[in-house]
């Protein structure tokens, strides 16, 4: 019993870092580009989290050798407007994703509500509960609250997911497709390359990369738990693949079958009903407020533990000025229900973002992890530098999408 205990309690980082990148943004852009494109960018997904792996493990090693985080390394080793640059960049990313996990998570509460009460909540409501339950969360301040409360929705979460994948998922020919890389035809109302970047910037998010750090070194692992750093970084992006698969397939099975584009993730709720019957959409439902929950209790303390990192001081969320930030963060979530914003646009724009500040990420561990001072004997390899470098090219592209996608939206208003 004591075994399995640990051993669960070695995974805890892996299912924080889960929990973090699969929220309403990932299940947005899962769900759109399965119903827009079928499971045709099932490939993004697959290259998106084996990026995400080697990243994960990379950084994580890279604390392990150094003793130092990310943050911190970018600060005393290149400059210090280097770490400015990424805390800026990650608290505007996540501001963005805010605004649109609230929305979400309020306008489905809004219409799944309908079919207990006449007219159903109002989503302000449904906006204002969640945000006073992840802020309450918050204001215990203990990451180890933080992490064994995310553990429980992140259960919740890929069940329900999972579930839904058996209940619509499409022809196994149809998914083993989807892994040949190709960019489909993009009608009047789609566009292909926004929502690719979109799912590469949920997937493989910076800030997973650099919290990544920050959560081993409070840990207190050191090199004799490579081991154990590995697997639950292998642990963290196969859960990732498989919940991003079974959304899309979901919505593949219940929208792209019928020619109908994802602009409301309510739709899903509608259309889950007459193919799969009431309880699909119970499932639908409560797995996506586990997925904006367990990804809404990251959001909101990220600012704070980046400060807190780039100073180099003992984490501590209870401070008086991280209390005002947190609130500040969470009542952005506020926005959508009251100007009634487009809570998937929001969410779509958001992620793309990310990809923007992917290609900044890996140059930086690129660089550092190849100065002998710093590393020492684990100074990156030939080959390690080489699989850096298709990232950093596979990042420009999916940066160039981003641009395209953003600006092609943008000059359709």
């Amino acid at each position: 019993m004591h075994n399995i205990k640990t051993f669960l309690k070695s995974l805890l980082p892996g299912i924080f870092l889960f929990g973090f990148t699969v929220g309403t943004g990932s299940v947005t852009a899962m769900a759109k580009a399965g119903a827009d494109y079928g499971m045709s960018l099932l490939w993004t997904i697959f290259i998106s989290c084996a990026i995400t792996y080697f990243l994960i493990q990379l950084f994580g090693k890279f604390t392990l050798v150094t003793g130092q985080t990310a943050l911190q390394s970018f600060k005393n080793n290149i400059h210090p407007l280097v770490g400015g640059f990424f805390i800026v960049a990650l608290t505007t990313q996540i501001c963005g994703s805010v605004i649109g996990v609230m929305g979400i998570l309020a306008d489905v509460c809004f219409e799944w509500s309908k079919n207990f009460i006449e007219g159903g909540i109002a989503p302000l409501y449904f906006a204002a509960f969640f945000i006073a339950f992840v802020y309450i969360i918050f204001l215990i301040g203990k990451t180890q609250v933080f992490e064994k409360v995310l553990a429980f929705f992140v259960a919740i979460m890929a069940l329900c997911f999972l579930i839904n994948f058996f209940i619509l998922m499409p022809p196994a020919l149809e998914i083993l497709n989807g892994m040949i890389p190709n960019v489909p035809d993009t009608g009047p109302d789609k566009n292909a390359f926004l929502v690719i970047a979109s799912m590469v910037g949920t997937t493989v998010f910076s800030g997973l990369f650099i919290l990544r750090t920050i959560l081993v070194k409070e840990a207190g692992w050191t090199l004799a738990d490579l081991k154990t750093q590995n697997r639950d970084a292998l642990f963290s992006a196969f859960l990732m693949f498989i919940v991003s698969t079974s959304i899309m397939a979901a919505a593949a099975g219940a929208l792209f079958v019928q020619g109908i584009s994802l602009v409301n993730v309510t739709q899903m709720i509608y259309l889950l009903e007459p193919l799969a019957g009431s309880a699909a959409v119970a499932i639908f439902t409560i797995g996506l407020i586990a997925a904006g929950v367990s990804s809404q209790f990251p959001n909101v303390a990220l600012l704070p533990w980046l400060l807190d990192d780039f100073y180099e001081r003992k984490p501590n969320l209870k401070r008086p000025s991280y209390r005002v930030m947190a609130l500040v963060i969470s009542l952005l979530g506020l926005i959508v229900p009251i100007f009634n914003a487009k809570p998937i646009a929001v969410m779509v724009g958001s992620q793309a973002f990310g990809a923007l500040v992917l290609p900044a990420t890996v140059l930086c561990i690129a660089y550092l992890g190849n100065k002998k001072g710093l590393m020492g004997e684990h100074k990156f390899s030939k080959m390690i530098n080489l699989i850096l470098l298709l990232i950093f090219v596979f990042a420009l592209v999916m940066s160039y999408m981003s641009f395209n996608g953003i600006y092609a939206t943008l000059t359709a208003l």
